[in-house]
Parts: C-alpha cells; sequence; structure tokens
C-alpha cells in the first residue's frame, strides 16, 4: 500500500481516537446552585499604647558651615533630652536631612541676600503615653522648632484583629440564618468566606484643655483617642 495513504488512515483514525476521549472526558454541565450571600461586621475597641511623632529642627544661616553648626548642636540637645526622659536610642530615628539656600529677591529679580537652610528630622516612638506632653513640651525647650505626624497606635494587635474577625463572621452567621428564615428557605453547605480587617484612629480631645494660652504652655495637651479595629466578613451559603 501506498505511504501516503497509510499516513492518511492513520491521521484519520487519530482524529477519531482523540474526538471519542473528548467526549468521555467533557464534563457534564453543573447545575445551577442557589445561593444565599450575606456580609458581617466585627469591632473591637482598643486604648494606644504608642506613639510616634516627627520631630524636626530647622536652622538658618549666611553661610552652610554656620547653619550645620547650629543645627547640629540643637539635634544633639533634644537628643539628649529624648533619652533622659527615657526614650530608647533605637526608638529615635531620622526620617530626613535636607540643606538648601533660600535667597531674598528686589523688585528688578535680582538676588540681594541668600542664606542657608539646614533641616533635621527625627521619627520618634513614644511608649509611655502618659509622658508625652510632658515630652513634647520638653523637646520644644530643647530647640524643637518643627513638630508634626502624630499619630497612635496599638504595639500588638493580632488578639484584638482575631476577636474582630470572630464577631464580624458571627454577625454574618446569624444575619443569613435571619434572611433564610424570612424567606422560608433553608441553609445548606458553606460555600465561599472573605474576611477583611482594617484600623483607624478616632481621636478625641478634652474642650477645656485648647492648644494654647497660659494654661497649655505647662505641658502640651494631646489625646490618644481610641484605636478601632474592622473586620468585615462575607460568607456564601447553598439554599436548599
Amino acid at each position: 500500500m501506498n505511504k501516503k495513504y497509510i499516513y492518511i488512515i492513520a491521521g484519520l483514525l487519530s482524529i477519531i481516537i482523540l474526538g471519542a476521549c473528548g467526549q468521555v472526558a467533557a464534563p457534564q454541565a453543573a447545575q445551577n446552585v442557589r445561593t444565599l450571600y450575606v456580609d458581617g461586621s466585627g469591632q473591637v475597641t482598643l486604648v494606644p499604647d504608642i506613639a510616634y511623632i516627627n520631630i524636626g529642627v530647622r536652622t538658618e544661616a549666611e553661610d552652610v558651615s554656620s547653619s550645620l553648626s547650629q543645627n547640629s548642636k540643637l539635634a544633639e540637645a533634644i537628643t539628649a533630652e529624648l533619652k533622659r526622659l527615657g526614650v530608647d536610642e533605637k526608638d529615635i530615628k531620622t526620617t530626613s536631612f535636607n540643606v538648601y539656600p533660600m535667597q531674598n529677591y528686589d523688585m528688578e529679580g535680582k538676588v540681594t541676600k541668600t542664606t542657608y537652610v539646614v533641616e533635621n528630622t527625627v521619627n520618634i516612638t513614644v511608649r509611655k503615653l502618659a509622658d508625652l506632653g510632658k515630652l513634647l513640651d520638653s523637646t520644644v525647650k530643647a530647640g524643637a522648632n518643627s513638630i508634626y505626624g502624630i499619630s497612635f497606635d496599638v504595639e500588638d494587635k493580632s488578639a484584638a484583629i482575631d476577636q474582630a474577625r470572630e464577631l464580624a463572621i458571627q454577625d454574618a452567621k446569624e444575619k443569613a440564618e435571619k434572611v433564610a428564615s424570612a424567606a422560608g428557605v433553608k441553609l445548606g453547605e458553606l460555600q465561599n468566606v472573605n474576611v477583611y480587617t482594617s484600623s483607624g484612629v478616632t481621636p478625641y480631645y478634652d474642650a477645656k484643655m485648647g492648644i494654647g494660652g497660659a494654661e497649655s504652655m505647662a505641658q502640651v495637651p494631646v489625646s490618644a483617642g481610641t484605636l478601632m479595629i474592622t473586620a468585615t466578613a462575607s460568607l456564601t451559603y447553598e439554599i436548599k
């Protein structure tokens, strides 16, 4: 027999075999499954036990050397004061150090004066919140002229996150049972679970303690507020 015809017959047999296999392996059409989707939420309130603050020194002089020297002295004094107040050296981290010229111009746009600015900023981790106001007041007296970005947190939130997650799932389960009961159906197996967690600080301030004025000069008033851990759970059940 001609080899050409042998190849053609072999090819046809392969197609037939593959086609048969494809029919056997083809999955059956999935049955439509009725589902019930619900969301639940859980919240846990915590009192912050740690704070992060940016404390900076800004100096300006007619030459770079003088500005750098002034800045270094003030930065050293602030660091020494922080350590005296109990802040660990590992909790004092430099976040930015900038040196740049500042120029004044006359009406004709000509430079009349050039000075040099040095900015040195450190991020402080405060672990004794009861001393926070005293710390801010002392660092200002030591030479700090830039304080910003105060934020509060809880050093270990793992237990609270677990609790919020459990509350969210329980809330979703209860909602699913109520919805199923109201609709006159029964819940089947749990098909899908998604849980998300988030946290944010909600600060509060005593109206009697305004920033500024003779009374507040003794110690800077700062309120940590509360830290809210929020979890959201999305459950999908089969409907029987």
